[in-house]
């Protein structure tokens, strides 16, 4: 078994899960994160004192799955992720419980 993780802008979020659903895929969790930037998204000022935010908003998406189908699940992800996209597979040792994990051949269209 594999996890997905990945990390991409909150509006990417809803076209990566209904072509999840529709591959059969329907246990993911998401959560709203923010990542870390070295130069300021946004900048003012309030009473006079200089205001920076070095964070950007993603929504992190974590699906676990048989290994055959992790290929599928990060193409899925890249596919809609746009361009500040962040995707890494990590092995899973155990799962519980096992009937939430999709480890069955999917039918995929060739598209």
């Amino acid at each position: 078994m594999k996890m997905v993780v990945a990390y991409v802008e909150p509006e990417c979020f809803d076209p990566i899960r209904d072509d999840l659903l529709g591959l059969g895929f329907v246990s993911l969790s998401v959560v709203n994160a923010n990542g870390s930037l070295p130069e300021a998204t946004t900048s003012g000022s309030y009473r006079g004192v200089k205001i920076e935010q070095h964070l950007r908003p993603k929504a992190r998406i974590e699906c676990v799955v048989g290994a055959d189908h992790a290929p599928t699940v990060v193409d899925t992800v890249l596919k809609h992720g746009g361009e500040r996209c962040f995707v890494f597979v990590v092995p899973v040792e155990q799962a519980y419980p096992t009937d939430t994990v999709k480890t069955d051949a999917v039918a995929v269209e060739a598209g």
